[in-house]
């Protein structure tokens, strides 16, 4: 029996979670970019209606989290005002639109992400709640793990695909057709069933044996994944790591004055257009082989109702015990929301401690049952699987 409680949909501002921090509210940035007075403005709005804790999601949002029900019109009417909301709560749960981040003015990248938001505003689609789309147009993939359903991407014979997650193919496109064909796979995924009463996915879909309309079937292969994205310099900035994928207001409003705005990652980690030097403030993580990049952990108790155990403080001590290329995740129950694929270690609280699962996620078959913090912090070989 499952021992936690599935929502099935994702906070937004406008439709804000009930946490055991008060709500969250998620802000979902338009191309993916936020400009240095909006990253100002939502720094001050949540130290102001929030805790003053700001998350990045791994879908590329920010969440400001500890707001009181009295005190959402307020932030909402702050929001607006920075122009970051949108005209309805179906029109903000369908803009789920995840942009590569090294995109460069009026390129690809750029102009199918602000073409997909425009016509997604004009259709109703009736989408689930986390369906979404990827926009990732340069010459190797960035965003080819990051979740998404429908994709318009870089083939690797140099045009572009539209591509359905959970298919090795695409359709190529012109550019001219390819946010058309991109709203035409996810109508055809609603009215094929897919959308499972508002939870299903994509990649599940064909999984089930969906197959795809001979117009939107492809044969084109996507181009190759890039390696994956470190902290450090790159030619838009300064790429910065967030420790577990959050920071404190006054951290952001610090990093509001560095350059002309931030780009958002599903990577938990920030781009700061222009920045020549890496920035150094509380809580970022800057260096390439730090070992927090490894490691994953959810908001844990007593922020989130569902969790049974007290996560990040716990990974953070684990953090520097971790051999290289070994992937930890800390979960506060099995529902596994900060890391649902797997890693070589996943520890999930439970009412009687932790259950260790190696190789595997939260909510598969552990190990080892019921180990206390004191005996995972006092033996890294127990949950390491040292000899």
């Amino acid at each position: 029996m499952t021992a936690f409680a599935i929502k099935g949909w994702c906070p937004t501002a406008l439709r804000p979670m009930l946490s055991g921090d008060g709500l969250v509210v998620r802000i979902r940035p338009r191309g993916g970019r936020l400009s240095a007075m909006q990253v100002s403005g939502i720094a001050d709005l949540a130290s102001c209606h929030g805790n003053g804790l700001v998350d990045l999601t791994g879908r590329a949002n920010l969440q400001i989290r500890g707001v009181s029900v009295e005190g959402h019109a307020a932030l909402i009417a702050g929001l607006a005002e920075l122009e970051l909301i949108d005209a309805d709560v179906e029109l903000e749960a369908q803009r789920n639109i995840l942009a590569a981040p090294f995109w460069t003015a009026g390129d690809d990248t750029q102009r199918f992400a602000a073409e997909l938001e425009h016509a997604l505003a004009k259709r109703q689609l009736s989408l689930p709640h986390k369906f979404g789309f990827a926009v990732d147009c340069g010459f190797e993939l960035v965003l080819a793990q990051a979740a998404a359903d429908v994709r318009i991407e870089r083939a690797a014979c140099g045009g572009l695909i539209v591509r359905a997650d959970g298919a090795e193919l695409g359709r190529a496109v012109a550019k001219e057709n390819a946010v058309e064909t991109a709203l035409a796979l996810a109508t055809w995924f609603v009215a094929s069933g897919g959308a499972n009463g508002g939870r299903g996915r994509m990649a599940a879909h064909i999984a089930r044996g969906a197959e795809l309309p001979v117009t939107l079937a492809g044969d084109t292969a996507p181009a190759a994944m890039a390696s994956q994205s470190r902290p450090g310099l790159v030619a838009e900035g300064a790429l910065v790591g967030l420790a577990f994928g959050q920071l404190q207001s006054a951290t952001l409003k610090a990093l509001s004055s560095l350059g002309p705005g931030l780009r958002l990652t599903p990577w938990r980690m920030i781009l700061l257009e222009g920045a020549s030097d890496m920035p150094r403030h509380e809580g970022l993580v800057t260096r390439a082989d730090d070992p927090c990049l490894r490691v994953a952990a959810c908001t844990g108790a007593p922020a989130c109702p569902e969790a049974k155990a007290e996560t990040r403080a716990l990974a953070a001590a684990l953090a520097s015990h971790l051999p290289k290329d070994t992937r930890l995740h800390v979960s506060g129950c099995a529902k596994g929301c900060a890391h649902p694929t797997a890693s070589d270690v996943t520890l999930v609280g439970t009412e009687s401690g932790f259950d260790l699962v190696r190789h595997g996620t939260a909510r598969d078959l552990p190990a080892l049952r019921d180990l206390s913090r004191e005996k995972i912090l006092g033996d890294p070989a127990l949950w390491l699987g040292a000899p």
